[in-house]
């Protein structure tokens, strides 16, 4: 079962390129030994995902998306909820304002993550409960 102190260890797998942004932001925001919210701190992956799309470098994008599927289907309660809410709607918050339709991040879904992606825009539209 995968933990909350796995997360961002396993997206750097995923992800390395992001390795020596994700240590300068560790840097330049938490002292040493401070607690990480891991919540605020997953925007700045994000932002870097999204950069990588409009930049056409989405050679890591197949193992990005395979690790959230990951996330969603062997993690505790806790790491789905981030997987879902943490990292998969801040995918679709973001990239409007960085003008990419979050319809572009479909093609990289895997079932669970695409079922959860479409729960949480049904969600936004007041058409189910929440997840």
């Amino acid at each position: 079962m995968i933990e909350q102190e796995q997360i961002m260890e396993r997206l750097l797998t995923a992800c390395p390129s992001y390795r020596k942004r994700y240590e300068r932001y560790i840097e330049q925001h938490y002292e040493a030994g401070e607690k990480r919210l891991i919540y605020v701190d997953i925007g700045d992956f994000v932002e870097y995902a999204i950069e990588r799309y409009r930049s056409g470098k989405t050679g890591e994008f197949e193992d990005l998306f395979e690790t959230i599927e990951q996330l969603l289907t062997s993690g505790d309660a806790e790491v789905q909820e981030f997987a879902t809410v943490g990292i998969l709607e801040t995918f679709q918050n973001k990239s409007p304002d960085r003008n990419v339709e979050y319809g572009e991040w479909e093609r990289w879904l895997h079932p669970e993550s695409e079922r959860r992606w479409n729960r949480l825009i049904e969600d936004w539209n007041g058409k189910t409960a929440s997840t």
